[in-house]
């Protein structure tokens, strides 16, 4: 049994990792449309072997499909995913739109799958933060063990979190630091290449930024909201691969050892840590892999039950097209996907 699947924004970063994973992992699909604004009509992008041309958001009839994976802006999808989802269709939404409403289920497989099971109240399932759903692959095992008290976490976020133009100015600026200078930033507020900007999203009232309160606000929703958690986001000078130092604090007791045996046995985590200096990840060695990898599992002894932890995946992957896949594909376990007969 096929599907007839459309991707919208399938001509960015995030929407051609989604064509690309849906043809990597063998997703059952009959039909596949590439749908973009009509700026984009015309363009192509490739699904497996094949080349398609995209179609214009304006014209075509979602009710001829049975799912539609959204990469656009939590603007463009605020309008569109309501009437998408009234059309028939399941929208499996990759902005920050509906993340927090509590009609749609904010989903990472490994963490919450039964949450899938609720998606026909809007037609509409969340994708996580790419930061959090990385964070939150790791925490998940870890909490149901220990219960989680505390989480102070300091991020480490590589520039095609920011898109293409992210990516286009970190090439352009560390290439021209040698010729005459870094070019002035443009999609950052300050100079990326060669530095750090402790700075993703837009400031809050309370000194924290939007992007940092996604993080805590969507670990309550997915795993516990009496978790207490704290969080510093910085944009760092890499292309691919979120980084994330985080400290943790639990109820109950749990060292590194177990911590490290349990991790190991989770869904959609590798653990890679040897005490030597090279046995651990980097974003750079992340890059392009499905799973969540944690590294430097230890002991913190400042607290009565502590832990810190080194985690790293690939922002476009599982922070956010794998993700939506992995949902996709729970969707077709259950049989939650209504499908339509083709034309």
């Amino acid at each position: 049994m096929g599907y007839r699947v459309a991707v919208v924004g399938a001509t960015g970063n995030v929407g051609r990792e989604m064509l690309n994973i849906l043809e990597e992992v063998k997703f059952p699909v009959e039909k596949i449309h590439a749908i973009a604004s009509r700026k984009s009509i015309g363009l192509e992008v490739s699904f497996g072997e094949k080349i398609i041309k995209c179609e214009d958001i304006a014209q075509f009839d979602f009710s001829t499909v049975d799912l539609v994976l959204m990469s656009v802006s939590g603007t463009f999808s605020r309008e569109w995913s309501p009437k998408i989802g009234a059309a028939g269709p399941i929208v499996i939404d990759n902005s920050s739109a509906f993340r927090m409403d509590p009609d749609v289920p904010l989903v990472v497989p490994e963490v919450n799958p039964d949450d899938v099971e609720w998606a026909n109240k809007k037609n509409i399932i969340a994708n996580p933060n790419c930061s959090t759903a990385q964070l939150v692959v790791a925490l998940k095992p870890l909490h149901d063990r220990a219960r989680i008290k505390r989480v102070v976490v300091s991020t480490y976020q590589s520039v095609s979190g920011a898109g293409k133009e992210g990516m286009d100015e970190l090439f352009d600026q560390t290439k021209n630091v040698y010729v005459l200078g870094a070019t002035p930033p443009k999609k950052f507020p300050k100079q990326i290449a060669f530095n750090v900007i402790p700075f993703i999203g837009e400031f809050q009232d309370d000194g924290y930024t939007d992007e940092e309160a996604k993080m805590w606000n969507e670990t309550h929703k997915m795993i516990d909201p009496a978790i207490k958690l704290t969080v510093t986001c910085v944009r760092v000078p890499v292309m691919v691969g979120h980084s994330e130092s985080v400290n943790i604090e639990f109820h109950d007791p749990i060292d590194e050892d177990e911590a490290r045996d349990l991790l190991r046995e989770s869904p959609g985590l590798i653990v890679i840590d040897k005490r030597e200096p090279t046995g651990y990840m980097t974003p750079k060695e992340a890059q392009g892999e499905f799973p969540v990898f944690v590294s430097r599992i230890r002991n913190d002894p400042t607290v009565e039950h502590g832990l810190n932890l080194w985690v790293v995946a690939d922002n476009l992957r599982k922070g956010a097209a794998l993700n939506a896949v992995q949902i996709a594909e729970l969707l077709h376990e259950r049989g939650l996907i209504k499908t339509k007969a083709l034309a």
